[in-house]
């Protein structure tokens, strides 16, 4: 049987373990995580995309009994003019829109799942070194032990620890932007069923939804010219309090949330990767963030994630050895997940103009005449229409088996 080991228990680690596994393949995760905490995290986009392969997963009925359905976005001025009202999906087709979930209970849902396949997950195991013979692969971690395998698969985000093996010279890319979020319980706020609702800030963008139980998911996007160092988290009360000042002149309900929000708040820098040449070398290759970390703006990270896991497995199934296998899996991913990444930048500048008064009159006046017929409009439907590539059946896996 072959061995492939992923680092990176995120979301496309558990997602393509459980592919490799039905496939044949031992396919055991290691995960820095002390344990999974469902309550760990924000929460994120599932487009359409993404739940296919939850589908092909068995657990996409599952995810979204959790879910906010959102298959319309709803942009307003800080001013509290609606400027626009976008698709959070393929145009015109609402029932293929995206579901918000909470982060943890992504995870959740993926480690049960992958757990179910037979799917060994390690928590608690840092990986500090790779190493590659003729014969298969070494991974050393942090506890001293050894993982010996025929490929390493690193799905272990944008500071990639196995990217950093496939090329140590990539360095992420600091979007300029901070984000934050938490949750929110406000006395008579409505829900906004099939809806998020975003808000171009004088001084920083957010957004929000309101589930049916009144419970608000709400984030926020602020502009930094280096991010903060990682040396010195953020505290959280620190946190909340610059937000509050930031938004203090943002129509409600946004200082409205923000004064009733509960529980800590998270802040961290966003980072993307535009480009990475090479995504695999030798018995190692990466996938998702490691690869093609994007900012949130476009709400595609979980679903490139996904899609990525599906792609590897297969070509992995169809190739008997891995380097092809992995040529394959880059040529069929590379130019999409970078015209994403470059797709969710462009978005990212239009939140930037915040604080600059003349850049958000200008903003506010062109963007309800670019996006007037949006509901309508085709052009972006390239972003959820991937098609999930056929697997060969596990009888037929070819192996890649180490010398013996």
């Amino acid at each position: 049987m072959s061995k492939a080991i992923i680092i990176g228990a995120g979301t496309a680690g558990p997602a393509v373990a459980q592919l490799l596994t039905q496939q044949g393949w031992e396919a055991p995760v290691f995960e820095a995580r002390p344990s999974l905490d469902p309550a760990e995290g924000l929460f994120l986009n599932v487009a359409v995309n993404g739940r296919r392969v939850l589908e092909r997963l068995g657990v996409v009925d599952r995810l979204v009994s959790d879910g906010h359905p959102a298959g319309l976005m709803e942009m307003y001025s800080g001013k509290g003019r609606l400027l626009a009202m976008v698709p959070n999906g393929p145009a015109g087709k609402p029932a293929s829109g995206g579901v918000v979930v909470r982060r943890g209970w992504l995870q959740q849902v993926l480690w049960e799942s992958a757990a179910k396949a037979g799917v060994h997950i390690h928590t608690g195991r840092r990986v500090v070194r790779v190493d590659e013979s003729t014969r298969g692969v070494r991974v050393h971690f942090d506890d001293g032990a050894v993982e010996e395998g025929d490929i390493v698969i690193g799905a272990d985000g944008v500071g990639s620890r196995v990217r950093r093996f496939i090329d140590p010279e990539v360095q992420a890319e600091f979007t300029g932007l901070i984000g934050a979020g938490g949750f929110a319980r406000v006395p008579d706020l409505v829900p906004t069923p099939g809806v998020q609702r975003f808000v171009f800030g004088r001084r920083s963008f957010f957004g929000y939804l309101v589930r049916e139980d009144g419970t608000v998911y709400w984030f926020a996007n602020a502009t930094a010219s280096e991010p903060p160092s990682q040396d010195r988290p953020a505290d959280s009360a620190d946190v909340l309090a610059q937000l509050r000042a930031l938004h203090r002149d943002d129509p409600d309900p946004v200082p409205t949330i923000l004064r009733n929000t509960v529980g800590p708040v998270g802040s961290y820098p966003i980072f993307r990767l535009p480009t990475v040449p090479r995504w695999w070398k030798g018995r190692a290759v990466a996938l998702g963030d490691a690869v093609h970390a994007t900012s949130p703006s476009a709400g595609q990270g979980a679903s490139l994630a996904l899609e990525d896991a599906v792609s590897l497995a297969a070509a992995l199934s169809h190739n008997p050895d891995h380097e092809r296998a992995f040529a394959a899996f880059q040529a069929d991913r590379q130019q999409r997940a970078e015209k994403v990444v470059a797709y969710a930048a462009e978005i990212d500048r239009q939140k930037k103009t915040s604080g600059n008064h003349l850049a958000v009159a200008f903003r506010d006046l062109l963007l309800p005449l670019f996006l007037r017929n949006a509901t309508k409009d085709t052009r972006y439907d390239w972003v959820f229409d991937y098609h999930l590539p056929a697997m060969k059946h596990a009888d037929n896996q070819p192996g890649g088996a180490r010398d013996q």
